[in-house]
């Protein structure tokens, strides 16, 4: 539960301190968008691979590979002497948590044989998580009050903790499971050549040599992937799980909706400090109703599932959502910055009630054998649509001459890809049907 927890405070800890690195360490938006993707970029790009590193190699050892390079990666941001060097290790970072993550949850599995007393564990793992997503923006504040570094110091001692616990578990089995190297590799430089030409064009032109070829190198990985996919004997993301229109629909649901809260997230955090000038103690403060709330009603919702089926909470989140979204975009300058943070409410409440029957619909949607690879998908596509929604909306505030249109158009771009998603899923016929063979 420690590394979980540290690993997702601290992907919403660092977006209240991003005014003052660039600071301290200077570059422009595009620098800071780097700091926010590089970390979800590798954390999505990877997860899959580091579940069956885990299997390979035992889940204690993945684990304790995956929280050393953690803490050594978070040593480094919080020693970085300029921006190249902390984005390099947020790389890095993202790598660490990725192996963490996923080897956890197999630790939690090893550690309780008993069905009810395993559930509780991962029920306990999942609110670290909510917990430390509630409680980032303010850790992140406080400290950056201080010195933003501390931000990332605070990983070395919860890291060296979880792994003196990680002595006293037992040896995990191994497993020969196959490596999908060509997927692997496809997807990471697929990922990050879209990730760097949708970030870099923003910043400079869309036009220019550097930004084609960035897309070109991505459509080409895009290619390769799907060749590998269809053609491998063990592929990474089995193409048999976007034969039902279910699993696609929830899968851009997830990607899309993770894309508006992180993009909130990004530009909220900015807004507040460069628009309005609060302070980053004050601005993680402002984020607390929204992300209070969100560890509020997560436990609700599957309750909600189970009572209404699952086409209510999801169509309803994300009605929600683009309510939200709609709302920040609209609000007038003048408006009270904590009528702001109210208004940021429904971004968080909209996601948290999708993403719970979402994660139903897609693994009842398949295969049992391949239930836990369609979590792992659906977890890597929420990933990406982090790091790619960061990347979007802030190449749309960099070619906008006034910091609140780019906020603007990039929050209803937002929601019209919300809204693309609920008409999507309202076609969907038997939602709530029985799992599938």
């Amino acid at each position: 539960m420690l590394g979980f927890f540290v690993v997702a405070l601290d992907s919403q800890v660092v977006n209240v301190a991003l005014p003052s690195i660039r600071e301290d360490l200077g570059g422009g938006l595009a620098g800071l968008q780097w700091v926010v993707t590089a970390y979800t970029l590798m954390f999505s790009a990877l997860i899959l691979f580091a579940g069956t590193f885990s299997e390979r190699i035992g889940a204690k050892r993945a684990y304790g590979a995956g929280m050393v390079l953690f803490v050594l990666a978070s040593a480094a941001c919080g020693l970085a002497p300029d921006l190249g060097t902390l984005i390099a290790a947020r790389f890095a970072q993202g790598l660490g948590a990725a192996l963490v993550t996923p080897t956890a949850l197999a630790l939690i599995r090893e550690a309780y044989t008993d069905a009810g007393a395993r559930a509780r564990a991962i029920a306990y793992w999942a609110m670290g998580g909510s917990i430390a997503a509630a409680a980032g923006p303010i850790v992140g504040g406080a400290l950056t009050q201080v010195d933003w570094r501390i931000i990332f110091f605070l990983n070395l001692p919860v890291g060296a903790i979880a792994l003196l616990v990680l002595t006293r578990v037992g040896t995990s089995p191994r497993e020969a499971a196959p490596f999908d190297w060509t997927g692997q590799v496809t997807a990471v430089l697929g990922l990050a050549a879209l990730t760097y030409a949708i970030i870099e064009g923003g910043e400079g032109g869309y036009g220019r040599p550097t930004i084609l070829t960035a897309f070109a190198v991505a459509v080409l990985a895009l290619v390769v992937f799907l060749l590998a996919q269809s053609r491998g004997r063990h592929p990474m993301v089995p193409l048999e799980l976007f034969r039902s229109r279910r699993v696609i629909v929830a899968l851009a649901a997830a990607f899309i909706g993770m894309s508006a809260f992180y993009g909130v997230v990004f530009v909220q955090s900015l807004y507040f400090q460069q628009v309005r000038g609060e302070s980053a103690f004050s601005t993680g403060l402002l984020f607390l109703p929204m992300t209070a709330l969100v560890a509020a009603v997560s436990p609700v919702v599957p309750r909600v599932a189970a009572r209404y089926g699952l086409r209510v909470p999801i169509i309803g989140g994300q009605i929600v959502l683009v309510a939200g979204l709609i709302a920040l975009a609209c609000v007038p300058a003048s408006t009270p910055t904590w009528v702001v943070a109210v208004l940021m409410v429904p971004v968080g409440l909209g996601g948290s009630f999708t993403v719970p029957p979402l994660t139903t619909l897609v693994i009842d949607s398949v295969p049992a054998r391949r239930a836990g690879t369609a979590s792992g998908v659906l977890n890597m596509s929420r990933q990406m649509g982090g790091s790619l929604g960061v990347a979007a909306v802030g190449s749309v505030l960099a070619v906008q001459a006034s910091f609140m249109t780019g906020l603007r158009i990039g929050l209803i771009a937002l929601a019209a890809l919300v809204v693309v998603t609920i008409v999507a899923g309202l076609t969907l016929r038997d939602v709530d049907a029985a799992t599938a063979d």
